[in-house]
């Protein structure tokens, strides 16, 4: 999953910063985007899918469209994340929530191996593997800004941790699918 979007730095030296929205352009209407610093779509969030089933499910594609990774919802409120569309043999990982501002990450049936902190409402949540911070959101900021905006915020993924499009997905499921 490493170089799930084409011609995307997987291997950066230097942290990434995304900028998550549901108004970039070419996103249909209600749809979550991740954009680079020029704009364009690097992943996109697909929900209307989930309308048919009695779990919650959440595709993140790629810039072309392309399914990555598959997120379901348990009626129970944890997750888990397939490869792709429909195999839901191919398990990435499950989610669990361990309060409200917490949750677990369980990576290929192992034991938890990350954790999300933070606060939806804030925009705020970073996502470590043991004491290292792998990545964080945070809201965009304006001088003289009284109000600050939350349809926008930044998602800045820090070098050494490979799978953008798995933080892309974690951070779906921590703000609420």
């Amino acid at each position: 999953m490493a170089d799930s979007a084409a011609g995307y730095p997987a291997n950066a030296q230097i942290p990434v910063d995304l900028f998550v929205s549901k108004k970039h352009p070419g996103l249909t209407r209600g749809d979550l985007g991740f954009a680079d610093a020029s704009g364009n779509i690097v992943f996109k969030v697909d929900r209307k899918s989930s309308k048919s089933s009695a779990d919650k499910r959440v595709l993140l594609l790629d810039s072309e469209g392309n399914p990555l990774i598959s997120m379901h919802r348990h009626h129970d409120g944890s997750w888990e994340g397939f490869k792709g569309d429909k195999d839901e043999k191919d398990l990435i990982f499950r989610v669990r929530r361990k309060g409200k501002t917490e949750f677990e990450v369980f990576l290929d049936d192992s034991a938890s191996e990350l954790k999300l902190k933070g606060s939806a409402f804030q925009k705020s949540c970073t996502i470590y593997k043991g004491n290292a911070i792998i990545a964080q959101t945070s809201l965009m900021y304006k001088l003289r800004q009284l109000f600050v905006r939350r349809d926008k915020f930044r998602l800045t993924i820090f070098p050494g941790f490979v799978d953008h499009a798995l933080v892309a997905a974690l951070i779906v499921i921590f703000h609420g699918g």
